[in-house]
């Protein structure tokens, strides 16, 4: 009796060199364009450089405030600062301070001369502006 032997099917190994070439093209894809390839290190470098900057401007504005605070020890108060706060506080001028005054409603200095100001406009800012 005579055997006649099957020949294998060429689809078989056909789909598998295309799911393979399938596979190899997504892995391109994404080494090239995905979240962590190519166009998204740029992007991720980028972020970076953008949070080094800002954590920068933060601790530097940390900086400042721990100058202040240690300023405010009261171990080691600095006359500038007490007398700043004091007349701030106490709205009190000093005979050699130099005052400009501002109008409330455009926050822009009055121009012109002290003298040459009427006392209609002086009375308006005095009463504008409760803190004088």
């Amino acid at each position: 009796m005579p055997t006649r032997l099957k020949r294998p099917p060429f689809w078989r190994p056909l789909a598998l060199a295309v799911a393979l070439l399938a596979f190899q093209g997504y892995l391109g894809y994404s080494a090239i364009s995905g979240q962590f390839g190519i166009e998204g290190r740029d992007e991720i470098h980028a972020d970076i450089q953008v949070l080094k900057d800002r954590s920068s401007a933060l601790q530097a504005e940390i900086d400042s405030f721990r100058h202040r605070n240690s300023l405010m020890n009261p171990r080691h108060l600095d006359p500038d600062i007490v007398t700043e706060r004091a007349r701030a506080l106490l709205n009190m001028a000093n005979a050699d301070d130099i005052l400009i005054m501002v109008d409330p409603a455009t926050g822009k200095p009055i121009s012109g001369k002290f003298q040459e100001l009427i006392d209609d406009q002086l009375i308006k800012i005095i009463q504008a502006d409760s803190t004088l």
